[in-house]
């Protein structure tokens, strides 16, 4: 069967260091019509379930772990049967959001998750916060980047946990070393790609945000 991604949006807020935001926020699935994986949990389990379906949910792969991508996470686990995934560095902002409560297991750089005939590879690129990952496939010609690549540069890096050297590094060796032609699937607002983004890398780091 053939492997696909699927995109809705859901709306809610996002808070950290004693402010809140409302956000919109990109719901990835990615598989085929038996099973599927999610790219975080922000907001609304419903509207999450809508993009799933009937499908079994593989795992639920955390891109970081500010309160609008994990909020609903333990929810969504205990409805799919799904296992939650988050690199362990991110731990401390996990905690702030679900204290107490662990998530099921790590992420990792270079580890492959397989979800229907499709190979997600696992990419450390921390700089939005210390954990944050991107999800490479290959044979789909996409990366799944959460807040670290959006079209127009790099994710915030001002507030705690987060660092521009390290998020530009991060992009720098870990995605715009991928082919031009890769979409980029944001957290957050619209595609783009890796050819679109490669050129102006210089010009975030002459503007420093």
């Amino acid at each position: 069967m053939t492997v696909r991604v699927d995109h809705a949006v859901t709306s809610g807020t996002f808070s950290l260091d004693g402010q809140t935001f409302d956000v919109d926020n990109n719901i990835w699935v990615v598989g085929d019509d038996t099973e599927c994986v999610v790219f975080d949990a922000p907001h609304d389990v419903a509207a999450i379930r809508r993009v799933v379906g009937d499908r079994r949910v593989v795992a639920i792969l955390a891109t970081h772990a500010h309160d609008d991508h994990v909020r609903v996470a333990p929810e969504l686990a205990r409805v799919t049967g799904a296992p939650v995934l988050l690199h362990p560095d991110d731990r401390v902002l996990w905690d702030l959001v679900h204290p107490g409560l662990a998530p099921d297991g790590g992420l990792s750089d270079g580890q492959e998750i397989t979800v229907g005939d499709t190979v997600l590879r696992v990419l450390h690129t921390p700089g939005h916060s210390p954990g944050a990952c991107s999800f490479h496939a290959p044979s789909l010609g996409v990366v799944f980047t959460g807040d670290t690549l959006f079209r127009g540069g790099p994710g915030a890096t001002g507030r705690s946990f987060s660092d521009f050297a390290t998020i530009v590094e991060s992009i720098r060796t870990r995605l715009l070393t991928l082919p031009a032609d890769t979409v980029v699937h944001t957290g957050h607002g619209d595609d783009t790609s890796i050819g679109a983004e490669a050129p102006h890398l210089q010009d975030w780091l002459a503007r420093g945000h």
